[in-house]
């Protein structure tokens, strides 16, 4: 899990080196989107998959694949090579993200799940500060490869600690596989991915017909797909899981989670840079706060529901923490202290780590035991696909607002039209550090009153996550949810039988031992 989330943002940081070093300016935004949208691309399929398949030789592939595509990446001769190599990196690291889940829900029943789903939801805020850091750090004191170089011996070292530990049963399809669903959740997922990248490019935009033409593919692909899906026999996603309240409220959860919280998280490193004055690597440092804010409430959530066996109240609390902490993030200034900003973003994190996992093992825990790897990839699916248009939709206004006002700073400064657009996009911390006091001061201003505003766009999204939360049913957690997994049950009636015999058994002991007992 921290493999394959690291990898979204290690690059982020050691970008401009790499893009220096093999050329290729003008297409490197594909570095991070060919490995996005093959991570979002596979998540389905191997959740589904290993349903189907079982799990335990699928994870053993992602492995292989992530660990030789990052060879392949460190040793890439040109931007192109680089470009498919994390395509290949992104299969495989989609497969690591889902899978991870689905195995942990395999070996560990669900109410004693929520101590195993704590770590792995921080493992997202430990990548969200440690990619951009590592990635620094390599480049300023080694070499790029470094960013790629480094999984190399943790994924040989995972795939030889799963080859020999892991013991899943393996299954064969009954069905025939639903390749036609594959393909168009694939044309759904890219044309998503281009819609949203391309309408918050600044070549393209939102009034561009290229940015249209994917939004027009991305419904009829939508259409397509749930026609499809209503007459296979064995849907890549079943229908039938939409019609379960609760597993459509935890996943509506992390559809709007993931529209706030990853445009937040965007957003902020990039105003703490030009406010501080630091470098990328060293303004990640700022997010550290958030960092431990995530950490220590995912583990604390999921010993409390370990212990207690109750869930409901954790997104309902999550979402309110959030809330407030956007709401002071709607305060941000130029005069704002940078203690202030992460006292603002440890609370952040907080609310974030009170809701990541929770509605993960609420999505596992409300299906058939059969079906959990479907129920996990799908709840991540929705996530991915929030997180996107969120970056996209707000990262265009945010764009928007800064461009307008940082060229009033330099026409007000008696810049001309054409020069104030030539230093608004060639402005970075290092140019501002030269830049007059007066200037300085204002761009630091426009950066601050372009972001601020747009904590209150996210603001309802939380507010819906904060309702659905107030309606998220609580289910008892299974307590052999793993069974169908390791070959113990069959799933539907047959687990519900085997809970009700654990139950009559754990009475009767009861009740024996009290006949036992001296009078």
């Amino acid at each position: 899990m921290l493999l394959s989330s690291l990898d979204q943002t290690i690059v982020s940081t050691a970008m401009p080196t790499i893009v220096g070093q093999l050329g290729g300016v003008e297409h490197q935004v594909w570095l991070t989107t060919a490995y996005l949208l093959a991570t979002t691309i596979v998540m389905p399929i191997y959740g589904k998959f290993g349903d189907v398949l079982g799990r335990r030789n699928l994870f053993l592939v992602a492995i292989a694949l992530f660990t030789i595509a990052s060879v392949g990446c460190a040793f890439a001769g040109d931007f192109t090579q680089l470009i498919i190599w994390r395509a290949v990196q992104g299969l495989g690291g989609g497969g690591l993200m889902i899978l991870s889940q689905a195995i942990i829900a395999d070996i560990v029943p669900a109410s004693e799940r929520g101590k195993y789903l704590g770590p792995l939801g921080a493992v997202f805020g430990l990548s969200a500060v440690g990619g951009p850091l590592l990635g620094g750090f390599f480049v300023d004191h080694l070499t790029w490869q470094w960013a790629f170089y480094i999984n190399i011996p943790v994924g040989i070292a995972a795939f030889a600690i799963a080859w020999f530990t892991l013991k899943l049963p393996s299954k064969k399809a009954t069905k025939p596989i639903d390749i036609m669903g594959v393909v168009l959740l694939s044309a759904f997922t890219t044309c998503l991915i281009f819609f949203t990248d391309f309408g918050g490019d600044a070549e393209f935009g939102w009034d561009s017909m290229a940015t249209w033409a994917f939004g027009i593919g991305m419904l009829a692909a939508a259409l397509l797909f749930v026609l499809v899906e209503s007459k296979a026999k064995d849907p890549i996603i079943p229908l039938s899981l939409f019609k379960n309240p609760t597993f459509v409220n935890a996943t509506l959860i992390g559809l709007t989670l993931g529209l706030g919280m990853f445009s937040a998280i965007g957003f902020v490193p990039t105003f703490l840079q030009m406010s501080s004055g630091t470098s990328a690597a060293a303004s990640g440092l700022l997010m550290l706060p958030m960092m431990a804010g995530l950490i220590g409430t995912s583990i604390f959530a999921g010993i409390a529901i370990t212990k207690t066996g109750r869930y409901k109240i954790f997104p309902i609390l999550g979402t309110l923490v959030t809330g407030a902490a956007m709401v002071a993030m709607t305060t941000l200034s130029a005069d704002t202290p940078i203690w202030l900003i992460c006292v603002f973003l440890f609370v952040f994190g907080a609310g974030l780590g009170l809701i990541m996992q929770v509605v993960v093992l609420v999505a596992q825990n409300s299906v058939d035991p059969s079906m959990i790897g479907t129920a996990t990839s799908t709840n991540n699916y929705f996530r991915e696909v929030g997180a996107s248009l969120g970056v996209a939709v707000f990262g265009t206004i945010f764009t928007t607002r800064l461009t307008s006002n940082l060229t009033d700073v330099f026409t007000g400064a008696g810049a001309s039209a054409g020069d104030a657009a030539g230093a608004t996009a060639t402005l970075d911390p290092q140019t501002l550090a030269t830049l007059p006091d007066a200037i300085r001061d204002g761009v630091v201003t426009a950066y601050a009153d372009a972001l601020a505003p747009v904590f209150w766009y996210l603001l309802p999204f939380i507010g819906l996550a904060f309702l659905l939360s107030l309606f998220l049913k609580q289910i008892k957690l299974s307590d052999v949810a793993g069974m169908v997994a390791r070959g113990e049950a069959v799933g539907g009636a047959e687990a519900e039988e085997l809970e009700s015999a654990h139950r009559m058994v754990s009475t009767a002991a009861v009740e024996g031992e009290k006949a036992d007992a001296p009078r």
